[in-house]
């Protein structure tokens, strides 16, 4: 099985080498690995950084680009793997983990995806909001369509495709802002379903200020909402829980971001 990982970037230099070089440690498994790497014209040491890892790169792509979805479509006409990936240049895949991927899908032949537990990490590295991660794994045993279309409980690093699958369902829409990858997720599902990758994580989230769910949530799950309304129907039961998860939900981050401003500013009083 070959598999295709892209990694968008731009200016992701603080990451991006952590982030190469976790994707590069599974090809020590007899896997063949096809890593594409679309720089949107990076001014900082990314260019260094992938020059450096440049053996372990099968396509490196520096030139300007219209966002993040912009990217990841330039790698998904590039990519020529059976299973298909995108890592963003702040995240990070678990040893073995592209491994254990290989053989669920091997094993689950007509599925479109597969997804699995995903850490969310700091800028240090270190697990944060495991509250939140338990929470998405509550809907892990109950996975299917419905459940996807009232709630996204799949973290992104922990998703990947059958290519032919994607063919099918058609690239990410660039229009979005925060949600394309929800969105291409509905659409993916209707290709084949999806299958759980049991076990350990298989990836890691980094969540920081600069991060697009750390800067835009309100307009990520509108987003999504928006997406659940027009996969499922505007009227639809799967709507209406999700119209409920998403008021919870920007509720609770607003709240955190409330105090995580208020932390900020008693530190710095005190300093």
């Amino acid at each position: 099985m070959k598999i295709s990982i892209i990694t968008p970037n731009f200016n992701g230099a603080r990451f991006l080498e952590e982030s190469v070089r976790s994707v590069h440690s599974q090809g020590c498994q007899g896997l063949d690995i096809e890593h594409i790497v679309i720089d949107g014209g990076s001014t900082d040491a990314s260019l260094d950084i992938l020059n450096r890892n440049r053996d372990g790169l099968a396509h490196c792509v520096s030139e300007n680009d219209g966002g993040p979805a912009s990217a990841i479509n330039k790698g998904l006409r590039l990519a020529t793997g059976d299973v298909v990936a995108w890592l963003n240049a702040d995240d990070l895949y678990r040893p073995g983990a592209l491994k254990r991927m290989a053989d669920v899908m091997s094993r689950h032949p007509r599925k479109a995806l597969c997804f699995g537990h995903c850490r969310i990490i700091d800028e240090q590295g270190l697990e944060i909001r495991r509250g939140i991660t338990r929470f998405k794994e509550l809907f892990f045993p109950v996975s299917c369509r419905f459940t996807i279309q009232s709630i996204n409980y799949i973290s992104q690093p922990s998703m990947f495709f059958r290519r032919e699958a994607c063919e099918r369902a058609g690239l990410l829409r660039e229009d979005l802002r925060c949600a394309w990858d929800y969105e291409f997720m509905l659409r993916l599902w209707r290709q084949g379903g999806a299958v759980q990758i049991p076990g350990a994580p298989v990836a890691e989230f980094r969540w920081h200020p600069g991060s697009i769910s750390g800067q835009g949530y309100v307009l990520q799950f509108q987003e999504e909402l928006d997406a659940a309304k027009a996969d499922a129907g505007p009227y639809s039961l799967q709507t209406l829980l999700h119209r409920g998860v998403r008021w919870g939900i920007v509720t609770i981050y607003s709240m955190m971001e409330r105090n995580r401003r208020n932390r900020s500013s008693r530190t710095n009083v005190s300093e």
